[in-house]
Formats: C-alpha cells, sequence, structure tokens
C-alpha cells in the first residue's frame, strides 16, 4: 500500500469502511465478536489514561490539602484516615482494571473460537466436495486463520496498555503514601509525574 492510496482512505472514510466490511465478511461472525471486544477494551483504556490525567489528579491533591490541613497526624485515628484516603485513591485507580485484563485474556480465546469454526466450514466443504477442492476451501482456512491473528493483536496490544497502566496506578498511589506523612511536620507535596 503506498502513501497514495492511504491518503485515498483518509480523504474518502467509505472506502475505508468497505475495507474494513470486507475484512470482516472474510474472517467471520466471530471476527465481528472481536471487533466489538476490541471497541470496549480501547475505550476502557482511554477512560483510565484520561481519569489519570484528570480526575486523579484533583483527588491526589485534594487528599494532600486535607491531610495538611489536620492538625495532628501521629495519633492512632489520624493513621486510621490516612490508610482509609490510601485505600479509596488505590480502589479508583485500580477501576476498570480488571474488566481490561478480562477482555485482553479473551481476545486469544475468541480468535481460536474463529479458528475452530473456520476449520468445521473447511470440514463442512471437504465433506460436500471431496478433499481436492482447494478454492471450496479458502473461505473456511481464511475464517479459520484472520481471527486468531486478530485476537492475539488485540492480546499483545492489550497486554502493553495493562501493564503501562498498572504501573502507572501503583506510581501515584505510592506518591500518594509520601506525602501524607505521619508526623506534624508540613512537607510540600511533590509534582506527580503520572
Amino acid at each position: 500500500m503506498t502513501f497514495g492510496d492511504i491518503l485515498f482512505l483518509f480523504l474518502n472514510p467509505f472506502e475505508a469502511m468497505r475495507g474494513v466490511r470486507d475484512f470482516l465478511e472474510l474472517g467471520g461472525n466471530v471476527l465481528v465478536l472481536i471487533m466489538g471486544v476490541t471497541l470496549l477494551l480501547w475505550a476502557l483504556i482511554y477512560e483510565r489514561y484520561g481519569f489519570f490525567r484528570g480526575a486523579f489528579q484533583n483527588l491526589v491533591a485534594k487528599r494532600h490539602t486535607e491531610w495538611q490541613a489536620r492538625q495532628e497526624r501521629q495519633s492512632r485515628t489520624a493513621h486510621r484516615i490516612r490508610i482509609m484516603m490510601i485505600s479509596d485513591a488505590r480502589l479508583k485507580a485500580h477501576a476498570n482494571l480488571s474488566y481490561i485484563k478480562t477482555l485482553v485474556a479473551l481476545a486469544p480465546f475468541l480468535g481460536l473460537l474463529g479458528t475452530v469454526t473456520g476449520m468445521v466450514e473447511v470440514f463442512d466443504v471437504m465433506a460436500i466436495t471431496g478433499s481436492g477442492n482447494a478454492r471450496a476451501m479458502a473461505a473456511g482456512i481464511s475464517k479459520a486463520t484472520l481471527p486468531t491473528m486478530a485476537g492475539m493483536v488485540v492480546a499483545l496490544s492489550g497486554l502493553f496498555f495493562i501493564n503501562s497502566l498498572e504501573r502507572k496506578a501503583e506510581r501515584v498511589i505510592a506518591h500518594l503514601e509520601d506525602g501524607l506523612t505521619l508526623s506534624d511536620e508540613r512537607p510540600t507535596p511533590k509534582a506527580s509525574k503520572g
């Protein structure tokens, strides 16, 4: 595919949609299901990155302000309040990560389902026409290989982002823990790099 072809697809989105439709038809019904899982996966990943860039930074700043406003920070009650603040932030930082992990794990299995349904189609063609008609078996082989590839691509790309999101969550929680000191000194919180 040349640069001109890619530019043509951007300028003519109907042609791009036709290409996606043709790809989905070649892969069978399972490929449509994988596409749905992919869209949901990327929506959740996008939501988590947006959360870390906006709402979570506001939450951390609010928790720092609330903690610094406390008169004493060494009692058992203060320690429990600190643990509650950190736990609340941890829950919010890890929200939806389990769904992302589930979708990442589900994608290869959907690809395997596509392989099985495509091979069943190949065997049906072989039973009807005999084993010598390669052209008749090609559609089933296509339906067997495309979903497998698509499921693996979705899972691999999702693995990269779930690892990134988990590291980011742990990093910002550690930053929050460091900022909520148990002494009565009033340190200034460091800016988060997350």
